[in-house]
């Protein structure tokens, strides 16, 4: 099995090196929000120490993940269009294999798109102020929650009928996911019943932690009362545990059921 696995991520991953542009156009309109975010909008930003750049770099590296996770639903969408699910059916591989084959190579994806927008954060003054082993667990973090969101993809991409159908819903989902969060703003100047979604948002644990992690927490920050913002890594890890255990089986029974209708 673990050969055949193999072989499969080795296939996709070779589907990725042939269309580049997958990454380019993956970081390139993050690291340009960035750069808007932070030489722009940071300009109206009060924090002390004057930290919403490095505040900002973690927000739009979650962000970026999350639009870059369903790259997943739409390559197996793509796939299922274009007749391969049906090749891979009628080879002796389980289903859970040709998923995991593509979230493990998009999960290679998200490692180029994760280091290009921190260099991107380097080079506009955001730096990690913790030592090497919380920065390497902060990064562990994000593609541990990039992972989980894949196999969510993968769910959806193999329930949807077309790629353009995920392509515009992922839209409805990620953007609200991403600012109803602390990824942009803190949640104190949010209205009431959106700091409560906010602050109990998986996307804001998951920042939250990452930022603390890198150290990244600008100083004199109110210290929140909600338990998931508290303890954000063990939140955020919970989180992707959580997200996994539903998400898995769910897309590996859906990839038998799609091709038995």
């Amino acid at each position: 099995m673990a050969a055949k696995l193999a072989a499969l991520t080795h296939r996709n991953v070779l589907k990725s090196l042939r269309n580049p542009d997958i990454v380019i156009f993956a970081t390139a309109a993050p690291a340009a929000f960035a750069l808007l975010f932070a030489f722009v909008f940071g300009s109206a930003m009060e924090m002390s120490g004057g930290a919403y750049r490095d505040f900002i770099v973690a927000g739009m590296l979650v962000q970026t993940i999350l639009l870059t996770s369903t790259n997943t639903g739409i390559g197996l969408a793509l796939d299922s269009k274009h007749g391969m699910m049906d090749r891979f059916r009628s080879l002796p591989v389980s289903p859970v294999s040709v998923v995991t084959a593509r979230v493990n190579s998009d999960l290679l994806v998200n490692v180029v798109v994760v280091i290009i927008l921190a260099l991107v954060g380097l080079a506009m003054g955001w730096r990690i102020r913790t030592g090497p082993l919380e920065a390497a667990a902060g990064f562990g973090l994000l593609l541990l929650f990039a992972y989980a969101l894949s196999w969510v993809s993968a769910w959806i991409g193999l329930k949807v009928r077309s790629p353009e159908v995920l392509s515009n819903v992922s839209m409805l989902v990620t953007l609200p996911l991403a600012f109803v969060s602390t990824a942009f703003v803190p949640t104190e100047g949010m209205p009431r019943p959106m700091r409560a979604a906010a602050e109990w948002n998986p996307v804001s644990a998951v920042v939250t932690g990452v930022r603390n992690l890198f150290g990244n927490v600008p100083e004199a920050s109110p210290t929140s009362d909600v338990l998931p913002l508290q303890y954000p890594v063990i939140a955020g890890l919970l989180a992707i545990l959580a997200t996994l255990a539903i998400f898995v089986p769910l897309a590996a029974r859906s990839y038998v059921t799609a091709h038995t209708r």
